[in-house]
């Protein structure tokens, strides 16, 4: 039966329908939900409010994702990137602008020109060009690096995975009679597994892992919420002080952060190479993205491109512009909305289901708020994640060492550098250059070519880190 509804989202053109749009709509809001645990959680490192910050993840996730649906009908959520909050929390703190910190209202400052130069390249169709002449074999390792990054976050955040120098006395790694400290041996090593949060993080992710396998929905949420209760139970975290609370007052009020962002303290040529190192990673893991989420639910023709991508880009780019205002990191489409994908979402709906779901949970916050320092609770998820997005491992040519071997340089600078940029523009830079030395070039289009360049320009004037 033709109705407002489903001639507004094309139902019948997509092969959909109502029901199976809101199903997908739901198993993407319960996939992604921990983002409203986490983003916090990471933000707070910058010096961001926890109360404050969790309002505007959850408006950012709500407003990204109702765009998505209503403007560009597609089944894909928004919300603040992981990855980028991680550095905008850890990347830029031990960076200085002329002697001086650089500060959270100047951080939001450059996720602020970072989100309009993303809404000039969509316009001028720049952005998809681009992200067209990346080959198909590099946009799945950007996936597939993506998620061992956030794999190894969580493993390192939990305390599975810990730093070499942990538990050693100074003495042992000082440098000489030096003040500084030498390498140590090796950079990571097991944790302690006498430790009760390392094996509630173990116990999380397996029994997150079990529900995944078993198709059960909402698997990453209700992994996160049972793994908190049973280290409540243990003694091990704070209990929800309430359930219900009203957003934009008190604790939850967005006055500590909305509107406080530094733009004029970032239009300095001192700025550009943090400027250039978040767009950098905000255009590529949009890409990653778009591709993931677009194979799930067979979007993506045969050279793996995202048919009429400009509608999708513009949403994120000015989510990322509204994200700034209100106080949140950059953000963008969710890998996780390939789960609602493949429970048959298809069209803008399920991606408005999504966002009304968001925007219900900002009157529930002092419910999820103690999760947001229970790294052992969501660490899990994260790792849960990382699984997910290796499936995309598989579309990586590894019989052509042209494709593989920068495929293999974008996995290992992502995990071993501890940065997506890193691995992302080292791996195009790798594509471009190898090529070339193969005798290949012209394979290489122009987009391949500009790509590698500007991403040669991160590493000469950009921040690698």
């Amino acid at each position: 039966m033709s109705t407002p509804l489903t001639r507004y989202f094309r139902l019948s053109e997509h092969g959909t329908t109502v029901r199976t749009e809101i199903l997908g709509g739901i198993t993407t809001f319960v996939a992604m939900a921990y983002i409203v645990v986490v983003n916090p959680a990471i933000l707070s490192f910058a010096g961001l409010p926890i109360g404050p910050s969790t309002v505007a993840t959850i408006l950012v996730a709500a407003v990204g994702s109702l765009l998505m649906g209503l403007y560009a009908n597609r089944p894909i959520a928004v919300a603040p990137y992981m990855g980028e909050n991680a550095f905008i929390a850890f990347g830029l703190t031990a960076i200085t602008i002329a002697g001086t910190p650089i500060t959270w209202q100047q951080r939001l400052g450059a996720v602020f020109i970072a989100g309009l130069v993303f809404v000039a390249i969509t316009l001028l169709h720049i952005r998809a060009w681009l992200a067209n002449a990346v080959s198909l074999s590099m946009k799945h390792s950007f996936t597939t690096g993506i998620g061992l990054f956030l794999a190894f976050i969580g493993l390192y955040e939990t305390g599975i995975v810990t730093s070499f120098a942990e538990g050693a006395p100074v003495a042992a790694l000082r440098a000489g009679d030096t003040e500084f400290l030498r390498k140590p041996p090796v950079p990571v090593k097991i944790g302690n597994f006498h430790d009760t949060k390392v094996l509630l993080a173990v116990g999380g992710f397996l029994l997150t892992a079990t529900l995944l396998a078993r198709g059960v929905k909402g698997a990453l949420l209700i992994g996160i919420v049972l793994t908190a209760i049973v280290g409540y139970s243990l003694g091990v975290g704070a209990v929800p002080q309430g359930v219900v609370a009203l957003p934009f007052t008190g604790d939850y009020s967005l006055a500590p952060i909305a509107f406080q962002l530094d733009i004029v303290g970032v239009l300095k040529l001192s700025f550009l190479p943090v400027l250039l190192t978040l767009f950098l990673m905000s255009f590529l893991d949009t890409l990653g993205t778009l591709v993931a989420v677009g194979a799930a639910g067979g979007m993506l023709d045969e050279k793996g491109n995202f048919s009429e991508p400009e509608k999708p880009m513009l949403v994120d780019a000015a989510t990322c512009v509204f994200a700034s205002v209100v106080g949140s990191s950059t953000s963008g489409a969710y890998i996780e909305s390939a789960t609602g994908v493949r429970e048959g979402a298809r069209t803008g709906l399920a991606a408005v289901v999504t966002g009304l779901l968001f925007a219900a949970t900002l009157f529930f916050i002092p419910l999820v708020q103690p999760l947001q320092t229970l790294a052992y609770a969501y660490g899990p998820a994260l790792i849960a994640v990382g699984v997910m997005m290796m499936a995309s491992v598989r579309k990586i040519d590894f019989d052509d060492l042209t494709e593989a071997v920068p495929a293999f340089v974008t996995l290992v600078m992502i995990v071993f550098t501890y940065n997506i940029a890193n691995g992302l523009t080292a791996g195009l830079i790798a594509y471009s250059l190898l090529k070339v030395l193969a005798g290949r070039a012209r394979e290489l289009t122009p987009g391949s070519v500009v790509l590698a360049l500007m991403c040669l320009v991160y590493y000469v004037f950009g921040l690698p880190h």
